[in-house]
Parts: structure tokens; sequence; C-alpha cells
């Protein structure tokens, strides 16, 4: 089962967000990446420069992650809106 970690640059973008949109994100993360077997169903591999980094999207949300498999953890490295984090 796999933990999740997540960066402090993360959580300054998450106390800029409104209380809603940090609640559907949390809740997205707890039901789908908490203690998951596998974490790659639920995401999208990158390609090109971002290779090794996965894609979430909770509703308008992307999460986007690296997979450390040898110590089971989903370190959540950025997040925002999906029409700003592609820019």
């Amino acid at each position: 089962m796999y933990k999740v970690e997540i960066l402090e640059s993360v959580y300054k973008k998450l106390s800029k967000m409104d209380k809603q949109t940090v609640r559907v994100i949390k809740n997205w993360v707890i039901k789908n990446l908490v203690n998951i077997k596998d974490p790659r169903t639920k995401g999208k591999a990158l390609k090109g420069n971002l290779k090794g980094i996965w894609r979430y999207r909770a509703g308008d949300y992307r999460i986007f992650a690296k997979i450390e498999d040898d110590k089971m953890i989903i370190f959540i490295i950025d997040l925002g809106h999906r029409r700003e984090v592609y820019k």
C-alpha cells in the first residue's frame, strides 16, 4: 500500500485556494491515492521532459506526482487548475 506525501510548495498553493476547492482535492486524494495498491491505475504518465511524473484528475484540477516504488510513496509535487498548469 502506497503512502502519500505532499511537498511544502503544494501546501502553499492549497492555502491560497478557496476552501471548497481544497476540500474537493483533499477528498479525491484520500479516496483515490491513500493506501492504493497500484497508483498507476488512477493516473496518466506524462511524456517528454516530464517523463517520470504522473498526472491525476480531480475535477477541474490536476495533481502531479512522482511515484517511488521502492519506498511505496506517492510524492505530490504540484497541482493547479487545468487551464493554468499546462502553460
